[in-house]
């Protein structure tokens, strides 16, 4: 098992004892101290937390010149007002990652909470529910012998400004021109390696892992489908590798499902695929479930299989009634929903399911005249309703469409030549070494 962890982009001091100026503190802290909502109980343990007497220190600027000149009877303002620690880390939880990682230096105090695991999932749980997606990037790959990986901010995009792709560092110094983005998850990237690997990367904090070797037989015509997400029930992330082979050279498909699970040192074989074979490249993860679409030849017909990943065990879901004509069916997320594109040649009609496996509760939002087959990235806000733009990706083009006037708009991307992938991810501190 290979882990790789490289230095943040600023440097860092890792051992916390540096110091910052309380002026300078100040004016990272009041712009972010405005108008805050009462922070609910902190999951920070009590030894993370700052005394009063160390936040006093940092959050009055002038305190001790306050204290000076009062005791030589100078008149003076009277001191800034102390921030309780609770308001503390409900501020640095809605911070970016790559302030954070500068904040570890300001003091011992501030270096444990931030490298805390509890306080990056505060900081996660803050930034997926952000209705205006202020922590979210769109990550763009180019495959080929040089591989490009590049990255810029969902709300740039929506601003319709022209905005920079910034390239990042892709960990792996021998890259595979096949290598391709299995999915993404709290932060986390994964790609598949070929031809046996995965790679688990946290870009924002520039962490990553590699996966032991998948152990299979490589056969004519065989190929590997995978899904990545988290176990809730374990707090675990999974990756999920279909094995898919021709069993008698006839064309009569078989599956060999395996799980690695971050943390291990090995895989493991779980059952089969239940029902046809999967053709989507990635699971889409909802729910605690990855979810594939799966052509089954014993109906004649496409179907979509859902893994929980807790039990390790399959359900079909029940589609709604989309009527007839139906070339293709695409699955995506929109929100924290599954989502279907189901393409007719001239149009794409885009349904959610607001509560997971009820048939009952999918939704019709709209349909996208267009002939091609989008890819569903994200809407642009979280609340999802028959009027919300979304983000779609055609071929090599990104287009927010505005169903209320049936309109595109295509975001100006710099920097960004040749991508044909593109993953949403939200910044995050968790760690893919676990």
């Amino acid at each position: 098992m290979k882990v790789t962890q490289e230095s943040p982009s600023s440097p860092i001091m890792a051992s916390g004892t540096g110091t910052t100026t309380n002026c300078e503190f100040a004016n990272i802290v009041s712009p972010f101290s405005q108008g805050f909502p009462e922070p609910e109980g902190s999951s920070i343990p009590k030894k993370h937390r700052l005394s009063p007497r160390s936040s006093s220190s940092l959050t009055s600027p002038s305190s001790s010149r306050h204290h000076h000149m009062a005791n030589h009877g100078d008149r003076a303002s009277p001191p800034s007002p102390i921030l309780p620690p609770e308001l503390i880390e409900n501020i640095l939880s809605r911070l970016p990652v790559k302030l954070l990682l500068q904040l570890r230096c300001v003091c011992k105090s501030w270096n444990s909470l931030i490298s805390d695991p509890r306080f990056a999932k505060l900081h996660l749980r803050v930034s997926i529910t952000d209705r205006k997606f202020t922590h979210h990037n769109i990550v763009f790959c180019v495959p080929g012998p040089s591989r490009t990986v590049t990255s810029c901010p969902v709300s740039s995009t929506r601003e319709r400004k022209r905005t920079n792709a910034v390239k990042l560092k892709y960990p792996l110094k021998r890259q595979n021109p096949y290598d391709f983005i299995v999915g993404s998850c709290n932060g986390l990237l994964c790609f598949a390696i070929r031809p046996s690997h995965v790679l688990v990367w946290n870009p924002s904090i520039r962490k990553c892992k590699k996966s032991p070797c998948l152990d299979y037989q490589k056969r004519d015509g065989s190929y590997i489908i995978y899904g990545f997400g988290c176990d809730q029930s374990i707090d675990k992330y999974k990756v999920v590798a279909i094995f898919c082979y021709n069993s008698d050279g006839r064309g009569d498909y078989k599956t060999e499902v395996s799980v690695y699970t971050l943390g291990d040192d090995s895989w493991r074989m779980i059952q089969e695929f239940p029902l046809g074979i999967p053709y989507d490249e990635m699971g889409k993860f909802v729910s605690g479930t990855l979810n594939w679409v799966a052509d089954s030849h014993s109906r004649s017909s496409l179907v979509v299989i859902s893994l929980d990943l807790e039990k390790e065990s399959y359900v079909e879901l029940p589609q709604p009634d989309h009527g007839d004509g139906m070339l293709t069916l695409t699955l995506g997320v929109l929100g924290d929903c599954l989502a279907i594109l189901y393409n007719y040649g001239t149009r794409s009609d885009v349904w959610i399911m607001k509560d997971f496996g009820v048939k009952e509760s999918w939704t019709k939002l709209f349909n996208i005249p267009s002939p091609e087959n989008p890819v569903l990235l994200c809407p642009k806000d979280r609340c999802i309703s028959e009027s919300s733009e979304i983000l779609l990706q055609d071929r090599w083009l990104l287009n927010w469409y505005n169903p209320r006037s049936s309109s595109f708009v295509s975001p100006e991307i710099q920097c960004n030549r040749g991508w044909i992938e593109a993953q949403i991810y939200v910044e995050s501190l968790i760690s893919p070494c676990l």
